[in-house]
């Protein structure tokens, strides 16, 4: 990870760690970069957060001062821009959004060409540029300005794509959406729409301040409370970009992305489009996970946390599926980044074709208990060095044997360790991230 930019872009508080001269020093770098052989074509999305149109135009601003022309696609998902990006030859895709986050903070994220992240040369770069360690950039005259354009036929060209991949109807399916009052309600509704579903539809009235507040794929209570409601078939809960998928079961059960990997990629073992006969997690996936996969006959690849990483042992080895627990769900075949509504759709696609409810299709799947707690700390770095933290964290590694296991690691995108515990019980996995925690609050 470099200064700025985490494993899913630059991230921070509107307007303090993400400012609106970072986001025109961003706009001035790619436009420049893009623009050097040809005319710079570079795509633009934003989730409903209040600071969103702050940092869309202030990149519009120093794109189109460099040289390079803006798209503007407004209001859309996260893999809406990979898949513009990738589909209508454009050199970079840009989506403002800090995805789960509050609506406090915001997020600059950045595609290449191929829709996938940017790679570390290109950000490296960019941090440089912004604290001033390479020489200004020209900007561009005359009539080699940059110009902005509406671009929101991109995203309904995204959502029929969407809708072409459902292999059948779903007359007669009850499904419920939660769309965390982002990017989502533009697009979720007006597709399960048209494939015939009957839609319920909460957290879809965004106002600026209440993205992922209380609803959406990280407070699945709503959706839980309106599946059992209405007696619906299904639920899916996104987050403020679309970018995941956590779904609800006809008894108002989460069947989080672990559940996710194990029902689709038993399903397409069966049907040989298993690429591999691999799927592909993080190492924050549950052993009940891959014990199931171990007896399904289905080999797995661990990772380290972020859909970044997922994707990039997808591409290197031909993968066709992998995520993470959070409801990061790639599909390879058919897109290059998590998206939220397509993994409704497989999840969908798999139901209407097993003729089973989601429920009965997670029950192969047990599910170790696990604990997982966030300590907030201003170096993370120094805590994961430190060898009283490493000494503990063997003592419990070894305590826990393969029966369970402890995991650290330092958050992508906030200023926290993350302490997680799986074991046989509810009251092993307690203690043991109790006796961390401790151990971190002691030594801040």
């Amino acid at each position: 990870m470099g200064k700025y930019f985490g494993t899913d872009g630059f991230r921070g508080e509107a307007n303090r760690q993400l400012t609106a001269d970072h986001a025109f020093k961003i706009g001035r770098y790619l436009g420049w970069y893009y623009n050097q052989n040809h005319k710079g074509r570079i795509v633009i999305g934003k989730d409903t957060r209040r600071s969103s149109y702050m940092f869309e135009y202030a990149l519009v601003a120093g794109i189109t001062a460099s040289g390079s022309d803006v798209y503007l696609l407004h209001v859309t998902t996260t893999p809406s821009v990979a898949y513009v990006v990738r589909t209508e030859n454009f050199d970079c895709g840009i989506m403002v959004s800090a995805s789960h986050n509050p609506y406090q903070d915001n997020g600059i994220k950045v595609m290449d060409g191929n829709g996938h992240k940017i790679s570390a040369e290109v950000e490296s770069a960019m941090e440089k540029y912004i604290d001033g360690e390479i020489d200004e950039l020209p900007f561009a005259l005359g009539e080699k300005l940059g110009v902005a354009k509406d671009y929101a036929i991109g995203r309904n060209r995204y959502v029929g794509y969407l809708i072409s991949l459902a292999t059948r109807s779903y007359d007669g399916m009850r499904v419920g959406l939660d769309c965390s009052n982002g990017s989502a309600h533009m697009i979720a509704k007006s597709v399960f729409d048209a494939l015939g579903a009957k839609t319920y539809v909460v957290g879809n009235t965004p106002d600026g301040t209440n993205i992922n507040m209380g609803c959406g794929s990280t407070h699945i209570e709503n959706l839980k409370a309106l599946v059992k409601e209405k007696n619906l078939d299904v639920g899916f809960a996104f987050d403020g970009d679309a970018d995941r998928c956590i779904a609800v079961d006809e008894h108002g059960n989460e069947v989080h992305g672990d559940f996710v990997l194990y029902v689709c990629g038993k399903y397409l073992k069966e049907c040989g489009k298993l690429q591999g006969n691999t799927v592909v997690a993080t190492v924050m996936s549950n052993l009940g996970l891959f014990k199931a996969l171990e007896r399904e006959g289905i080999d797995y690849c661990k990772t380290s946390v972020g859909d970044k990483y997922v994707n990039e042992a997808m591409v290197a080895n031909g993968y066709v599926l992998g995520g993470e627990q959070s409801g990061h769900i790639i599909f390879s075949k058919h897109a290059t980044t998590g998206d939220g509504i397509l993994t409704a759709i497989m999840l969908m696609e798999v139901i209407l074709e097993k003729k089973q409810s989601l429920g009965t299709l997670c029950k192969g799947l047990t599910m170790f208990p696990q604990l997982l707690k966030n300590v907030h700390v201003e170096d993370k770095k120094a805590i994961m060095e430190n060898p009283r933290i490493q000494e503990l964290e063997k003592e419990i590694s070894e305590e826990l044997g393969n029966d369970g296991r402890i995991l650290l690691r330092e958050s992508g995108t906030e200023p926290v360790i993350r302490v997680m515990v799986e074991a046989s019980g509810d009251e092993l996995c307690e203690k043991h991230v109790g006796k961390m925690v401790d151990l971190i609050e002691s030594l801040l």
